[in-house]
């Protein structure tokens, strides 16, 4: 018997009748199965070892291209959000390593300088422009030179289905949530990691301090960075428990909260006047570069697509902060004139 199918058996043993086994998966190329690894490990070494995987340490979380060495950056809000539900999934006994390798993916089509990167391409673009879709569209498509990963449909699905917005957590409309339940704990584990991280940096950045959090937020959820995520994360394993594991769930006490908590970062923290202005920068700069880049297409050298738009979209979403920045300057800004 081959490491694989003993894992696999291993899985069907010890897993709960919830959980998606990884004998179950499916890829929409189909492929000789590992000996050592099952499928959903092999798609977490796929996503660890990509390129988009490597760049997200240069990506903005909220302040941009921070100097200081304990801000967190796209790649450790990714491991922050993998931890965090390798902990949910874990308790509940649903497949860990699936859960694992949506959360290392989930925000690879992310765009420079955070959010004001996703903002700025969904306005300039006719089609719009969502990280989520595009972080489908890297695995699929752009990874490998044009070949993409060919992730499993049920990592894939997690990936495209992870995102809120500004919308609800948890939704009424049950289609809008991953098929399966590890892909539905990377949902929730994303807004827990990045609204106790969020406060963190906030503070460390002089923007607030910790007692300007309601007092009925912290009674609730805690006050400290580790309480809150204890109290969340527990509540969120809890709550999937009680209502028989028929989608991941928290309590309404904590979801409260925590939906009170985001909007307190929205109005503190996001639209707060100085990182609004680094926004409004970070609009100019991409702005130009996206007009530049659709009139000099032929400067970008590798496209997958005929679309002027998606080839763009394509480019400018891939980059990292630093060199979003140094390509500006190298467009836009005079050089020093050498005489010879």
């Amino acid at each position: 018997m081959s490491i694989r199918l003993e894992l696999e058996k291993i899985e069907r043993l010890t897993l709960s009748q919830y959980a998606f086994l990884s004998s179950s998966a499916t890829r929409k190329k189909e492929e000789e199965n590992d000996e050592v690894r099952t499928a959903f490990m092999r798609d977490r070494d796929r996503i660890i070892h990509c390129k988009s995987f490597r760049r997200l340490k240069h990506k903005t979380q909220v302040f941009f291209s921070p100097s200081g060495d304990h801000y967190r950056t796209r790649m450790t809000h990714t491991l922050e959000v993998s931890q965090i539900a390798r902990t949910i999934a874990k308790a509940l006994r649903l497949n860990e390593t699936l859960t694992e390798a949506i959360a290392l993916g989930h925000d690879l089509g992310h765009t420079p300088f955070g959010h004001a990167g996703e903002a700025l391409l969904n306005s300039k673009s006719k089609k719009g422009f969502k990280h989520w879709v595009q972080s489908l569209r890297v695995v699929d498509v752009l990874e490998k030179n044009g070949n993409g990963l060919n992730l499993t449909n049920q990592v894939r699905d997690g990936i495209l289905k992870h995102s809120k917005g500004k919308g609800e957590i948890i939704p009424k409309d049950k289609s809008r949530l991953a098929v399966t339940l590890e892909g539905q704990i990377v949902r929730i584990s994303d807004i827990i990691a990045y609204v106790n991280h969020d406060i963190d940096d906030a503070v460390r950045a002089g923007i607030i301090k910790e007692n300007d959090i309601p007092k009925d937020i912290i009674s609730t959820l805690g006050d400290s960075h580790s309480k809150r995520i204890a109290t969340m994360v527990k509540s969120v394993i809890k709550s999937t428990m009680d209502n028989n594991y028929n989608f991941i769930s928290m309590e309404s006490e904590t979801l409260g909260a925590l939906n009170a908590l985001r909007d307190f970062l929205f109005e503190s923290v996001y639209y707060f006047e100085s990182v609004q202005r680094e926004v409004d920068k970070s609009f100019k700069i991409l702005g130009d570069l996206f007009d530049y880049f659709i009139e000099h297409i032929e400067e970008i050298e590798k496209r997958f697509s005929e679309d002027k738009e998606i080839v763009v979209m394509d480019y400018i979403s891939g980059m990292t902060d630093r060199f979003a920045l140094s390509l500006y300057e190298k467009i836009f800004l005079p050089k020093p004139w050498g005489v010879v």
